[in-house]
């Protein structure tokens, strides 16, 4: 074994010794500085392994050569070898392996997934980083800032006014779900959070502090080894939370702003810093968690308001450790930057309030105004936690208007820099995070409601002709807890109730009725904007007609009426999907968009579309500016809205530089989309191949049912993906079913039927259906040209072409063969390469992704190990689907291949880099 001096100076050299003769991918075709990261951490994951066992790096070793060859061979890296079948020989090797020694090796290759993804994140921040130094301070626009791009463009097809106007009108809402998406474990992130520091500052290091930092990255790699992948139990909904107060605290808190002055620093020039300040806090984040009780029994009104107070306690601490930040540093004294009237009297009116808090902050501050005044706004914030009335700020807006005060004291005076520096960034955060961190929004299921209603009708309010039921109790409970939070936190904590699977008009009046009977007295209801959800696709297909009658409601006019006629409405492209098939989903959703931005402007309304994408194509993954380019006219209008679930959080927003790069790109994408070029482009190309889309569609949705319809067809779904298994992950409070009384597919949630798929190395979920399709349109030339023309395909194809990329033929025969159904073995194995010739014809590629060679590269670099870690997973369902030995496995067998196999879906989840 190396010593670590000589591990350091080969990592340094880019030298891979595997041991085993053989090449890895990670040799090939790599940039210098992520080939030296992932040299270093495989080698040190082999030292750990080696430790640990010599026995497992043996067998690490022999898999991982079988896999690599089986994969090069398989992409065409090298000429097949006729007299040695690598997959089958690691397929061999792994099922010869005791069950402890393959749950080993399975969290061994999870493990290298996990240093894998954290060097190419790294690796795209020194990108970033490197493109940032190459920018000339005197360029016209920032060629590496989307969103200075795109008001550039603005202001020249629009001119300043109007470019000015959409900026201000600028909204970037995402929503983070509880979703149980993300296969990877809480304390499995911490540690690779600090394994991708420490690789960040190893190559600056050198002497005794290199070997110091190598010392702590084999620590913290032994620690995640030895780490299970799978969490001891599920979450609670308020543990849930933690997601949000981890990436708040690690990102968006001192991401944000950071956005915002980028903006500045480019419009203002050498003035920003000076004046006020460009850039709107445009950033709203919103969150499900906790309040998303659509199916989960585990969100109660308890948990609501349990989570809320998590959410307002954890920001008001970080507003007031950020204010009395800013405040020390105020130390102008009096005579140099002498105070304003204004400032004089908030400093009289926070006496009046609290001499105790006044007479220490002046003997802190003797002669420092401004320095004084801002250490009594931290404390009040500190009461407000406390909830104490007489000290305590009652609403952001008040917190704001007396840092707005001191602002504009400064400026006045001439400490400019003081008043648009660190004083504005508190500001911002202000603006964006409020006295709730995030906006939370409600949710429950159409059915729901109208059982809770029929209950209080058959038995009485208070249940004076008898008992009601206990789910009549917890919705009346829910719309309390939603107003506690309102009189709590501010109106915008928590306005929004969301209905799924509405079907009328009726369910909204439904939801405003049981607002108003959860309340005695009529000043105690809250104010709430109900938002129909389209899913399935009849829904979509009759949701102008709905929306036609829900306007007629009176409390739906009211709204419009306080609101300047904003009004929401949210897309469900989970159950369109699984409803209808991905291309018949994706072209409803694009018609559904249109005819209700249509509809929304014939009655001037201000429209507000919320897009319920998830992270995989299936759910409408995909890049979100992309997404946000290729919608129709009048559906966006300077405001995106999304969700944001599992692994797509951690992977946006859990690096500070990726999360401004994302940010950016969807505001500048949200800013673009309503420049007359583009708006010009998206309407003249969705009638130029309307005829080709409707072929696509119908042919693609009866392909898709045909499948979804042959006998049997659910059983043999369960049999040939890890569906029941993924149904036991504790990665989330959420059941995989609605619990509503359905047998079938239609009650199953999309994100463990689309999880499923992917773990099969199959995808089905996002691309079946389509090879059909393009094969009876026939017009290839009219398919390229709609390609290259128009967005909204092009965005659908290279999604399509990423997704047919992880999927594995080999593998899926493997998994297929699970289920002794050789006609629907057939009907997914041609129509996946369907798909895959007809998607290759399009784009103009011999092989998926090889038109872009860094997304490309990396799913190739993968494949061998999540080839491993598939064909472990195989072999552990076969056993579980089998008797063995014509003999029942007993409970301790069973339990040891389930916890193999979700040892191996957590792998897996995170080679693919996307789950649900």
């Amino acid at each position: 074994m190396m010593t670590t001096e000589q591990q350091i100076n080969a990592a340094d050299a880019g030298i891979l010794t595997s041991g085993t003769g053989r090449k890895g991918p990670e040799e090939r075709d790599l940039p210098s500085s992520l080939k030296q990261d992932m040299d270093l951490c495989l080698r040190i994951l082999r030292d750990v392994l080696g430790e640990f066992d010599p026995e497992l790096l043996t067998q690490f070793d022999t898999v991982r050569a079988y896999a690599v060859e089986a994969s090069a061979e398989h992409f065409g890296l090298t000429d097949p070898n006729p007299d040695e079948d690598g997959l089958a020989e690691a397929v061999k090797t792994i099922d010869a392996m005791k069950l402890h020694d393959a749950q080993l090796l399975a969290r061994a290759f999870a493990t290298y997934f996990h240093l894998a993804n954290l060097c190419e994140e790294n690796y795209r921040v020194s990108v970033l980083h490197s493109r940032e130094n190459k920018v000339a301070e005197d360029e016209a626009v920032d060629p590496v800032n989307e969103m200075t791009l795109a008001y550039h463009q603005l202001l020249q097809e629009l001119g300043p006014a109007k470019a000015k106007e959409l900026l201000n009108r600028l909204e970037f809402h995402p929503v983070f779900t509880a979703h149980p998406t993300e296969a990877r474990r809480k304390a499995v992130e911490g540690k690779i959070r600090r394994i991708s520091e420490l690789l960040e500052q190893h190559k600056l290091l050198g002497g005794t502090d290199k070997k110091e930092n190598c010392r702590r990255l084999y620590n913290e790699i032994d620690a995640l080894f030895r780490t299970s992948p799978i969490a001891l139990k599920k979450p609670t909904p308020v543990e849930e939370a933690d997601t949000i107060l981890d990436i708040f605290d690690n990102t968006l808190f001192h991401t944000i702003p950071k956005v915002y002055r980028r903006f500045d620093d480019w419009v203002l020039g050498d003035k920003a810093g000076l004046v006020e300040p460009v850039c709107p806090a445009f950033f709203h984040p919103g969150s499900w968690i906790g309040s998303d009780r659509d199916g989960n029994p585990n969100v109660t009104a308890k948990v609501s308001r349990q989570v809320a107070r998590k959410f307002s306690d954890h920001v008001l601490a970080a507003l007031e450790e950020a204010t009395r930040t800013v405040g020390r540093n105020l130390t102008m004294e009096a005579e140099t930057t002498p105070p304003s009237t204004e400032l004089k009297s908030l400093w009289n009116r926070q006496k009046e309030m609290s001499e105790r808090l006044t007479d220490k902050a002046a003997l802190i501050s003797t002669k420092e105004l401004h320095r004084a005044v801002m250490l009594v706004i931290a404390d009040r914030l500190h009461y407000t936690i406390l909830r104490d009335a007489d000290l305590m700020y009652h609403t952001c807006d008040d917190f704001i208007a007396d840092l707005k005060v001191v602002q504009h004291s400064l400026a006045a005076a001439g400490a400019k820099r003081s008043a648009y520096g660190p004083l504005q960034d508190l500001i911002w955060q202000a603006q964006t995070f409020g006295f709730h961190m995030v906006e939370m929004e409600f949710r429950q299921h159409s059915v729901v409601h109208a059982r809770a209603l029929a209950d209080i009708r058959e038995h009485g309010l208070h249940g004076e002709r008898g008992e009601l039921q206990p789910m009549t109790h917890e919705v009346l409970d829910t719309f309390r807890a939603l107003g506690s939070i309102q009189k709590r936190n501010g109106i915008k904590a928590a306005r929004r109730y969301i209905i799924s699977f509405t079907k009328s008009a009726q369910n909204i009046k439904d939801v405003f009725e049981l607002n108003r009977l959860a309340f005695a007295h009529p000043e105690d209801v809250p104010t709430i904007d109900v938002i129909p959800l389209f899913e399935q696709l009849e829904d979509l297909q009759n949701s102008v007609d709905v929306l036609e009658e829900m306007i007629k409601i009176p409390e739906v006019q009211a709204r419009l009426k306080a609101t300047g006629g904003k009004l929401e409405v949210m897309l469900g492209y989970s159950d369109s999907s699984k409803d209808a098939g991905p291309t018949s989903a994706t072209l409803a959703l694009h018609s559904a968009q249109e005819r209700i931005a249509k509809w929304a402007e014939s009655h001037n309304i201000d429209l507000t579309l919320f897009h319920g994408r998830g992270g995989a194509v299936g759910r409408g993954g995909g890049p979100a500016n992309r997404a946000v380019l290729a919608q129709p006219v009048g559906s966006v209008k300077c405001r995106f809205k999304l969700t944001e679930q599992g692994e797509v959080i951690f992977a946006r927003y859990g690096n500070p530089v990726l999360a401004v790069r994302h940010v950016e790109s969807v505001a500048a994408a949200t800013l673009l989309q309503s420049a007359p070029s583009v708006e010009k482009r998206n309407t003249e190309m969705t009638r130029k191949y309307a005829d080709m889309a409707a072929a696509l569609d119908k042919a693609s949705h009866e392909r898709f049912l045909d499948l979804l319809n042959t006998p049997d067809f659910a059983p043999w779904f369960s049999t040939v993906t890890p569906l029941t298994e993924i149904g036991l992950l504790p990665i989330g409070s959420r059941p995989a079913k609605r619990g509503l009384g359905a047998k079938s597919l239609d009650d199953l949630r999309t994100i463990p039927w689309i999880f499923s798929w992917a773990q099969a190395r199959i995808n089905l979920a996002a691309w079946y259906g389509l090879g059909t399709a393009c094969e009876r349109f026939g017009d290839l030339k009219t398919m390229r040209e709609a390609y290259e023309e128009w967005p909204l395909f092009s965005t659908f194809i290279d999604n399509i072409e990423m997704s047919i990329a992880k999927t594995d033929e080999r593998i899926a025969k493997m998994y297929l063969s699970l289920g002794d159904r050789e006609d629907l073995n057939e009907k997914v194995l041609s129509e996946m390469e369907l798909t895959r010739k007809w998607v290759l014809k399009i784009v103009g590629d011999e092989w998926p992704l090889q038109h872009r060679h860094v997304l490309g590269q990396a799913i190739r670099i993968r494949s061998p190990y999540v080839d491993a870690l598939s064909v472990t997973q195989m072999l552990a369902l076969r056993s579980l689907r089998k008797k063995v030995d014509k003999e029942e496995l007993s409970k301790d067998q069973q339990a040891g291949f389930i916890y193999l196999i979700l040892c191996t879906v957590s792998g897996v989840a995170a080679g693919l880099q996307n789950t649900g």
